[in-house]
């Protein structure tokens, strides 16, 4: 059976450098029946496990460790045994969250995930945060992007662990590199393609997004 992508939106409280935003979350889900991969446990461990309905999970994957992406990590992991991976360069910002619980691997820029016959290959895009990722599916059409590139432009850059050039040079290096008709799945909000937000690369630097 072939891979799907299946969509979750759940609904917290984001909160960095002494502020709080309520946000609402996508959580992506990638496999078939049987097995299939977390991307960002946000919020609620309860719901996440629930849309699984019975398959195995083998992967919690944090695209980066903003609070609001990996606040139900540890519960869900210890809900279903599967492993949380995170990219090494976002540990501080993880131990601010989590300070007794440490990720149980590492990402890897050009690490290759595999689940129910797709792959999934994880790119380094810094900026948003130091350990930011993206997972490139090309059997899937797809690259899901975290917060590092929505419809629109960039991810936000005015707090922590954040820098507007950074993120810029990888979303120009390595995601508008893409195929054009590929999905951009974000972190929150819609979805878009690269087609669509490639032409506005000049202007969002032009405006420092």
């Amino acid at each position: 059976m072939a891979a799907r992508i299946d969509h979750l939106v759940t609904s917290g409280t984001f909160a960095l450098d002494g502020g709080e935003w309520d946000v609402d979350n996508n959580v992506w889900i990638v496999g078939d029946d049987t097995e299939a991969i977390v991307i960002d446990a946000a919020h609620d461990a309860d719901a996440i496990e629930a849309a699984l309905n019975g398959r195995t999970l083998r992967a919690i994957v944090c695209t980066h460790a903003h609070n609001d992406h990996i606040d139900a990590a540890p519960a869900l992991a210890a809900a279903t045994g599967a492993p949380v991976l995170l990219h090494p360069d976002d540990l501080p910002l993880w131990e601010r969250i989590h300070p007794d619980r440490a990720p149980d691997g590492e990402l890897a820029d050009g690490q290759e995930l595999e689940i129910a016959g797709t792959t999934l290959r994880v790119l380094h895009t810094p900026g948003h945060a130091p350990g930011a990722v993206c997972l490139y599916a090309p059997g899937l059409g797809t690259v899901f992007t975290g917060d590092t590139l929505f419809q629109g432009g960039p991810g936000a850059t005015g707090r922590s662990f954040s820098h507007f050039p950074t993120i810029v040079a990888s979303i120009r290096d390595r995601l508008l590199t893409l195929p054009p008709e590929t999905a951009v799945r974000t972190g929150h909000g819609d979805s878009t393609s690269i087609g669509a937000e490639a032409p506005h690369l000049e202007e969002w630097i032009a405006r420092g997004h």
